[in-house]
């Protein structure tokens, strides 16, 4: 079945929050090219509720229930985002087919239902169950933020204004804990590698190709690469990440096909594991790369080396990592099981502590003790799930995340 909606179409105006209802009127808004439609659709339910929601920083909105006693406990801010990833794929529900969770095993098995469609799992699922959480809470300690950023599929700058990591910017939220909504198939993510990307710059001398001049950039590529391909050989493993990554992935380097080339240039690609950031990476890079050059053919000692980050308007998103015995993540994941038992979903669905296998804006709230947590997958056994045209969730599913937040809030802040 699909259809057009709105989710402020009032599935949501009575006494219960519903979260699957509200996933559903979701999914039918189109937020790959723009979040306004799902902002404002999200504001006027907070409104209605009594909730007080305020638009701020680049789109971000915000919303907050303080306790009688709001230093008596921690802050604990819920987060998620409001985009999604192009193209828009429309809304459907119905029972799970071949390749999707929840789909027959065996003759006499009932399909489970599914929720299809952009956003489905990231990361209107996790919205809906971050929703539910907040908006029954009532706590008697400490205080609750909801924080939804505008533009986590591309560069985050909602997000990096909200936290004070964008020149003439504060932090508004100064969390304690943070509960982030994305895919994780009801786990408690407590850690996420992240990703830089750099250009390695070789610089030589032109010269005609006829002669035995000039500073070959090209061929020094070839030390260049060496060093890329040995630059984490005695890296120390991180607990729960493993070791970092360093790919190349773009070449481009000379001019004509008779000249002796000047310039050339090496992309890369950085999955990196805490303690690294981005800065330390690149200067790390760049000495290993002229140490190499240094080292190799005659030729290439004429030619200089330089590593430069990408530009872009906010901050890399770097690595993470939240102790796993951390009470947030005991919480999170206790309350993740107990809800996947109760909706009746496979044994062992939920409640592990790992590794979130994607950069995430997780990573601008450290250090403070962070979980990723929502309902859908990344990618299940037939594939991508998230940012593909197969997206879905499990009713089910969301239903458990939707009561494991709940849970989670009641528990941390009474």
């Amino acid at each position: 079945m699909s259809g057009d909606g709105d989710a402020g179409s009032g599935s949501d105006a009575g006494p219960d929050f519903d979260p699957v209802s509200f996933l559903e009127d979701a999914v039918r808004i189109p937020s790959h090219e723009s979040p306004d439609e799902m902002r404002e659709s999200v504001v006027d339910l907070l409104d209605r509720r009594g909730a007080d929601p305020a638009v701020v920083a680049d789109g971000c909105v915000l919303a907050e229930k303080r306790s009688p006693a709001p230093e008596a406990g921690p802050h604990l801010v819920l987060n998620t985002h409001l985009d999604t990833v192009t193209p828009h794929v429309g809304f459907e529900r119905g029972p799970a087919r071949d390749g999707e969770r929840g789909a027959p095993t065996g003759s006499g098995d009932d399909p489970d239902e599914v929720i299809r469609g952009r956003g489905a799992c990231d990361a209107k699922g996790p919205l809906a169950a971050l929703l539910a959480g907040f908006l029954a809470a009532d706590p008697d300690r400490g205080r609750l933020t909801l924080a939804l950023t505008p533009d986590e599929e591309a560069l985050s700058l909602g997000a990096a204004a909200l936290t004070g990591r964008l020149p003439g910017t504060d932090d508004r939220l100064d969390g304690d804990l943070f509960l982030v909504g994305e895919p994780t198939g009801l786990d408690a993510c407590t850690a996420a590698k992240g990703r830089f990307q750099a250009t390695v710059e070789l610089s030589g001398t032109a010269a005609h190709a006829a002669e035995f001049a000039g500073a070959n950039a090209v061929a020094a590529a070839e030390d260049a690469l060496a060093a890329i391909r040995t630059f984490d050989a005695d890296a120390t493993a991180h607990p729960q990440l493993g070791p970092p990554k360093l790919t190349p992935t773009v070449v481009e380097g000379g001019a004509a096909t008779n000249q002796v080339p000047a310039d050339c240039e090496i992309t890369v690609d950085r999955r990196s594991v805490p303690p690294e950031t981005a800065e330390e990476f690149r200067s790390a890079l760049a000495d290993a790369v002229r140490e190499s050059l240094a080292s190799g053919p005659a030729g290439d000692r004429g030619v200089d080396a330089a590593v430069a980050l990408t530009d872009r308007e906010s901050p890399f998103l770097e690595a993470f990592a939240t102790d796993p015995d951390q009470d947030l993540v005991r919480t999170v994941a206790e309350a993740a099981r107990e809800a996947s038992d109760a909706v009746g979903l496979p044994g062992g669905r939920g409640g592990d502590a790992r590794p979130f296998g994607a950069a995430t804006e997780a990573s601008y709230f450290a250090p403070a003790p962070t979980v990723v947590f929502g309902p859908g997958d990344l990618a299940d056994e037939s594939g991508a799930v998230a940012h593909a045209e197969r997206e879905y969730v499990r009713v089910r599913e969301v239903e458990a995340a939707a009561a494991a937040v709940e849970d989670t809030v009641a528990a941390l802040l009474g």
